[in-house]
């Protein structure tokens, strides 16, 4: 028996109850929720790390670019191709066949619980500014923590999606109100003579080159605005369609103005080496340094708000993709199971097993924050890159276009978004592109399932080709990785 065409939208194959549908507040609490987690309370020292005041600029610019056209793609694509739901992995599937959007919606799925796995970090290692035990997030008792903090979310969702996309809104509130906050405070201490002290970075030897130093920028950008596609995630079960692209704009600008404001005024209270050596959640360190420690105490607390919410937005998103990769026979059909309350209860399971393995390897490899989130914003950049074809594909073609209607806008957005990603894939680097090709490599085992179920041909030439070069990179990582050449947690 044939697998369902993805063409078929997934509103008619499963119908979502009107009581479950999200309106537009919702889906744009979604998007915010899903952005705005632990990169915003690290910006400060991530961003300073490797980077003097104007490469931070210049990268912020690059971001705002490159994201403004994905905004722009997933907007138009939710409007010019309503029939495809589940946003990224669709649209990669539609436009270039079904290996390359499976491979999309492993990616997406990848980012989203290794990015769980980070936000677990980082959200002890938080609490160790109140419970030294925690340590850097990665300790016994931080991981035993963790792990609750896991589960109660999973029964959480279990309850239903509507209810625990209620909660996710309230906990946005929450936790964009510190940051509001912090934006005020330091922006009246702002030091201007702080800010220009060595402008360039260049005074730093360490930091290199004005390019370098962008490039070191790329990936913290990329994590912080990731979640920008999370209305597109939900469109199967948005209330009013256009709300997915309302919900994605205002949740780009209002995080955006977030993320620049909190980077580039820290800037101006403490210098590049000194934010450099903060500890993270960085923001505290930052605002303790302007009010003393109760700033530290807000943030900290702010930051375990703010993660956990997240952390619940990014639960949700993770189990969504596989779920309806499953239902159309991008993924094997057990994926696609649903419980009585609507909820992607396989998907749901299989993925916080994932995450739980995930925590307990931390505890012995001592993988930190920073380099979890760097495997997570490499792995979704193969589904952003796509969604950026496709637009620019039907731009190109006229698919789905009335006659007068305009073309060159949607084709600037997918064609500025494409080049955007693969600049990204650039400026990750081999060790964290590497890690990703041992996590890819596994899901062709997957791909070659669902397409056996469905009675359909396993690859087409030029899609076994890229399996082979896939699964030979894979072994390459491994044994570069065993030999200790590479390294990337």
């Amino acid at each position: 028996m044939a697998t369902t065409d993805i063409n078929v939208p997934i509103r008619e194959r499963v119908a979502t109850p009107a009581s479950a549908k999200l309106r537009l507040g919702s889906l744009t609490a979604l998007v915010i929720g899903s952005m705005v987690g632990s990169g915003v309370f690290s910006l400060p020292q991530n961003m300073a790390t490797g980077a003097g005041p104007l490469a931070i600029l210049i990268g912020w610019a690059i971001t705002a670019v490159g994201m403004l056209a994905l905004v722009f793609v997933y907007q138009s694509l939710a409007v010019r191709r309503p029939d495809l739901d589940a946003g990224p992995y669709a649209y990669a599937k539609a436009g270039f066949g079904p290996f390359v959007g499976f491979n999309s919606a492993w990616g997406y799925w990848i980012s989203a619980w290794v990015g769980n796995v980070s936000y677990a970090v980082i959200v002890f290692s938080a609490l160790s500014y109140f419970f030294p035990a925690f340590g850097d997030g990665n300790t016994w008792q931080a991981v035993l923590g963790a792990s609750i903090l896991l589960w109660l979310i999973h029964i959480l969702i279990l309850a239903g999606i509507r209810q625990a996309a209620v909660v996710n809104t309230i906990v946005t509130v929450a936790k964009i109100a510190p940051v509001v906050l912090f934006v005020g405070i330091v922006a009246v201490a702002f030091k201007l003579n702080v800010w220009t002290l060595d402008f360039t970075g260049l005074g730093n030897a360490s930091l290199g080159t004005i390019a370098a130093q962008v490039k070191s920028t790329m990936l913290v950008t990329l994590w912080v605005f990731i979640g920008i596609e999370g209305a597109s995630v939900f469109s199967a079960r948005a209330e009013r369609r256009k709300d997915i692209a309302t919900a994605t704009v205002l949740g780009f600008f209002t995080c955006l103005a977030l993320y620049a404001l909190v980077s580039l005024l820290s800037l101006g209270i403490l210098s590049q080496p000194e934010l450099a050596a903060l500890k993270n959640p960085s923001m505290a360190g930052v605002l303790e340094a302007v009010v003393g420690p109760w700033g530290a105490v807000l943030i900290n607390l702010a930051l375990v708000i703010s993660v956990i919410g997240a952390f619940l937005s990014w639960t949700l998103l993770a189990a969504e993709v596989p779920h309806v990769a499953g239902k159309d026979g991008t993924l094997p059909k057990f994926f696609g199971r649903e419980s009585e309350r609507g909820v992607p209860s396989t998907s749901l399971l299989i993925t916080n097993l994932l995450v739980q393995a995930f925590l307990v390897i931390t505890l012995f490899a001592q993988s930190t924050y920073q380099a979890l989130f760097y495997i997570a914003s490499t792995a979704i950049l193969v589904p952003y890159i796509f969604s950026g074809a496709f637009a620019a594909k039907l731009a190109l073609t006229g698919e789905s276009y009335q006659g007068g209607e305009g073309r060159t806008g949607p084709l600037v957005a997918g064609v500025l978004a494409t080049i955007y990603g693969l600049w990204l894939v650039y400026a990750a680097g081999p060790a964290y592109l590497f890690m990703c090709a041992i996590l890819y490599a596994p899901g062709i085992i997957f791909y070659v399932w669902a397409r056996r179920e469905g009675n359909q041909r396993v690859f087409q030439p030029v899609e076994a080709i890229i399996a082979v070069a896939l699964v030979a990179v894979a072994i390459l990582a491994v044994y570069e990785m065993w030999t200790g050449a590479v390294s990337a947690l």
